[in-house]
């Protein structure tokens, strides 16, 4: 047995690590690749192993399912027809593949140069079917239209919904909120979602252990995905940037003004690298902007944008201490399940709003180039402050009115009612209980 056949071998016959679910769907779509794309450490590989499990447990033969890891170093620096060797060999040890139907799992194709018209014969077998991840070092959503041209089907995976930090943690879901202990115990399960966020990896670590880990995954991503992949020399400036960033998730920000900002403080940096480099931290799923919503583009573009961050436990890792940001976690908590419902959906987006009299709405989701809007959303923590309800209530309302909407929503951490003004109905609710009515509708688009 040569050492690819060997390779293939270990692959083939190695047992799967004990799983905990993760809802996205990554069914294949026939004709088409399975793609999971999405931000280190987020848990691709698990993802394709227990869509491994759910194959064998509707009865498919195990010899017919390969799964490798393409970023094993076994396999460097060999060219695109290791691929092709690699499929060989898999038929060499399992004929029955060949003689019927197989599933490929390849994790992290873009290691390999050339994956892609590799990819597109396989897609072409009707009797194969075939998964790959790609991190955003390589494979992001933009570049998979590119490689497949239209033989891949993309899904994001993003950490750890709140559903999904429930089911990782093997607490059942309610079926329904009566008032007492079960609303006591979402409450605090949430706050504490909060404060960790969702990467997998530091569910069962201490506070400390996972403040250094999420740390060490900005970094990861700003070296192989950002410093690295655009061969940037100026790592100070990069480092920098994410850090205020990271640390101001929910808040306007203008380039402008941190160009400005960094030049006071001695960080050289042009106004051109901090534009590529926003681009860059939302190619890397680490960072997300939206703009102001409005019909003008010209509008949106010369308005701050506001940004948002993969997980709210990465804004709060790179914090100071003392400094709980509990508000701008809980409104970047809204703005992912925004992001996973609305993302893939043609005529939608999300945006904030002013009204005009200057009145901020957190979220608005619909296209602001026909003026189409779907839900008026505003985040607020505590709602106890008499002056604070009222700025986000008359926030609404006159949104309400001018956009010619008659329902919109609060969400907050404990508040629920209803309110009835001028503009129409107004509902509070909890954000546990938005959730876990709103959440993980995957993130799909054909690519």
């Amino acid at each position: 047995m040569n050492h690819i056949e060997q390779f293939v071998a270990d692959s083939l016959f190695q047992p799967i690590p004990e799983l905990r679910p993760r809802i996205l769907d990554i069914s294949p779509v026939a004709g088409m690749a399975s793609v999971v794309i999405g931000m280190r450490r987020t848990g691709k590989t698990f993802r394709l192993f227990q869509h491994i499990n759910k194959l064998i447990s509707d009865g498919v033969d195990p010899s017919t399912i390969l799964y490798l890891n393409l970023e094993d170093d076994r396999l460097h620096p060999y060219g695109p027809e290791i691929l092709s060797d690699l499929l060989d060999a898999f038929f060499r040890i399992s004929p029955q593949a060949r003689e019927g139907s197989f599933h490929l799992f390849f994790d992290e194709i873009q290691s390999i140069s050339g994956w892609s018209r590799f990819a597109r014969r396989i897609t072409d077998n009707p009797s194969a079917s075939l998964y790959v991840t790609g991190s955003s070092a390589k494979l992001l959503s933009t570049e998979v239209a590119t490689e497949f041209r239209g033989r891949g089907f993309a899904r994001e995976l993003f950490p750890l919904s709140f559903k999904e930090f429930l089911l990782f943690h093997e607490i059942e879901l309610p079926s329904e909120f009566p008032p007492g202990k079960t609303v006591y115990d979402m409450e605090d399960l949430f706050k504490k979602y909060l404060d960790q966020g969702g990467f997998p990896g530091i569910q069962s670590i201490n506070d400390f252990q996972r403040n250094q880990v999420l740390q060490d995954y900005v970094e990861l991503v700003l070296v192989r995905d950002i410093i690295e992949r655009y061969s940037i020399k100026n790592i100070n400036a990069v480092r920098s940037f994410a850090r205020m960033l990271l640390q101001n998730s929910g808040s306007l920000f203008s380039v402008n003004r941190i160009h400005n900002d960094f030049k006071s403080r001695g960080i050289s940096v042009g106004k051109e690298m901090l534009y590529n480099l926003v681009a860059h931290f939302e190619d890397a799923f680490l960072l997300f902007p939206i703009s102001v919503f409005n019909r003008s583009l010209r509008v949106r573009e010369v308005n701050p944008r506001k940004i948002y961050t993969i997980d709210p436990g990465l804004s709060f890792s790179v914090s100071s201490a003392g400094v709980s940001n509990l508000g701008s976690r809980l409104e970047n908590c809204v703005f992912l399940n925004l992001r996973k419902r609305f993302y893939s959906r043609r005529n939608a987006s999300i945006s904030y709003y002013i009204t005009n009299s200057k009145h901020e709405v957190d979220f608005i989701t619909g296209d602001p180039e026909t003026n189409t809007v779907f839900e008026l959303i505003q985040v607020c923590a505590d709602l106890t402050n008499l002056k604070t309800r009222d700025r986000e209530i008359r926030a609404l309302s006159e949104a309400m009115e001018e956009l010619k909407l008659s329902s919109s929503t609060v969400i907050s951490l404990h508040d629920e009612e209803t309110i009835e003004t001028y503009s129409g109905k107004i509902d509070i609710i909890p954000a546990w209980k938005w959730l876990l009515g709103n959440e993980d509708v995957p993130a799909e688009r054909q690519a």
